[in-house]
């Protein structure tokens, strides 16, 4: 059995992933997850939503799960670490400990918010032999998943994906996509593959509609939805259909943490780090266009 630890409790993830993989009394049987436990967390602070961490951390109490105050406490009980703050500008900090002692870390959406953080968390996992694995949970949604193994469409031309993507409570933390948006651009690229080098981004209070242009001239649009009705999708362009999905949500976690246990069993990531830091660079340049009038930008990993 996998033994993690879980660093800051100011996300709903902390306990719902535990949820799934310790499995407590009352937790549905579809949603369980097996092959690793939470064993110690630590409920952190938050700039962004403070609020959450009394709350969570007394339902993780109440599951048995030892709680410690120093994150560093952790190091040397656990196999891997779960990097749960929803501030993706702290995580370079938060996972640099676990990093630099060799501990393989899944450090969940948003990675960061620079390419500057999100290339040197990869400049220490290489160096200390430390896997990294990023990911939202919208990547390994049953329906996009479906879709992008099914060969009968024929290749991907263009795809258009939709989403919710509120703005940050704090702007300057989880600017722009990096707040919600990024569940939205990782289906995009799940759908279209990394290799886009340049984007536009036409944003108003409401809305915002980010245009990538793919190296091998392909185009794919995001929209990040901020009033009306909202939910999860994309309609893709093939070379032999034109087909429009919905997303659920049902089962997106326990498909994430199926990932999860697999990359700190096999210390392989599902999704190379490469393409974690081109989604980085990916946001970076739409948040720049966006407050630039649409300007085109460079998407720079």
């Amino acid at each position: 059995m996998i033994k993690l630890g879980i660093l800051d409790f100011d996300t709903s993830h902390a306990v719902e992933f535990t949820r799934r993989l310790n499995n407590p009394e009352g937790t549905p049987p579809d949603q369980v997850v097996e092959g690793a436990r939470v064993v110690i967390g630590c409920p952190g602070e938050s700039k962004l939503s403070p609020e959450r961490i009394e709350g969570y951390a007394k339902q993780m109490k109440q599951w048995g799960i030892r709680l410690v105050d120093d994150p560093a406490e952790m190091i040397g009980k656990v196999d891997g670490m779960l990097i749960e703050s929803v501030d993706g500008t702290v995580h370079l900090e938060r996972a640099r400990p676990f990093l630099e002692a060799g501990i393989p870390c899944f450090i969940d959406k948003p990675f960061t918010c620079s390419v500057a953080d999100a290339r040197k968390i990869c400049e220490l996992s290489q160096k200390h032999r430390a896997a990294v694995f990023s990911s939202s949970s919208l990547r390994f949604a049953p329906e996009v998943v479906e879709f992008a193994a099914d060969p009968q469409p024929g290749k991907l031309l263009g795809c258009a994906v939709h989403g919710p993507a509120p703005l940050s409570p704090v702007p300057e933390r989880n600017a722009g996509l990096f707040h919600y948006g990024i569940h939205v651009v990782e289906m995009l690229y799940t759908l279209m593959g990394p290799g886009c080098r340049r984007v536009t981004n036409v944003r108003e209070k409401e809305v915002e509609v980010v245009t990538g242009h793919w190296s091998d001239g392909r185009i794919a649009t995001v929209r990040g939805i901020r009033s009306g009705a909202s939910g999860y999708g994309f309609t893709a362009f093939s070379e032999k259909s034109i087909k429009t999905v919905a997303v659920g949500t049902t089962f997106i976690y326990r498909e994430l943490l199926k990932q999860i246990v697999r990359f700190f069993r096999t210390g392989r990531p599902p999704v190379d780090p490469r393409i974690t830091v081109e989604i980085m660079a990916f946001i970076q340049a739409a948040n720049k266009s966006g407050a630039n009038h649409g300007s085109g930008e460079s998407v720079r990993p």
